[in-house]
């Protein structure tokens, strides 16, 4: 991974021509080419803006008061505009698109699950939101989230490849005992 994107920071797809995508966005619509996501591309894109253009900066004041030091003290109110559009959607329907679960519910989870993560206790006790909580909750409680969410170790020069969902590693011994071997 370090060797196609030096920045280290997040999974990257490298493409059978040696291509890669280093961006989480870019790596889920090149899965998603050809399928039905492309029929509602421009609400996608707008919710994928708004969450990036302006909730993930929010998300980082929020988190790393120590680097947005002017920012971090309205951060969270701020997030809590977005997680209000969110609520808005959501205590309508199930889904932020709908009916079914989305690309875009996959692609805002997970910012919205570490601005929980922030201050759990005043996520627990936040009343303003219960929608967005329950949607919050489904996607933690999924098998999908799950999968994924396994402690694995750091990878190192020689580690054999891990796999996203292999039912019989389950703990991070395990992930590392395979990776370990020659």
């Amino acid at each position: 991974m370090l060797h196609a994107s030096p920045k280290g920071t997040v999974p990257v797809l490298i493409l059978p021509d040696g291509q890669v995508i280093e961006e989480s966005w870019e790596i889920m619509q090149w899965a998603l080419q050809g399928t039905e996501w492309t029929l509602q591309k421009a609400e996608v894109e707008s919710w994928i803006a708004l969450n990036d253009d302006q909730f993930k900066m929010q998300l980082d004041a929020y988190k790393y008061p120590e680097q947005f030091p002017e920012l971090h003290p309205m951060a969270r109110d701020a997030g809590g505009e977005f997680l209000q559009c969110l609520e808005n959607v959501l205590n309508k329907q199930p889904y932020l698109l709908g009916n079914s679960l989305s690309i875009v519910d996959l692609a805002i989870f997970p910012f919205v699950r570490q601005f929980a993560h922030v201050d759990k206790e005043w996520w627990q006790s936040q009343t303003n939101f219960p929608s967005v909580r329950e949607w919050l909750a489904a996607h933690l409680d999924s098998d999908y989230f799950k999968a994924v969410m396994k402690n694995r170790p750091v990878w190192e020069e020689g580690h054999q490849p891990l796999w996203v969902d292999e039912p019989a590693l389950q703990t991070k011994n395990q992930f590392r005992a395979k990776a370990c071997a020659n």
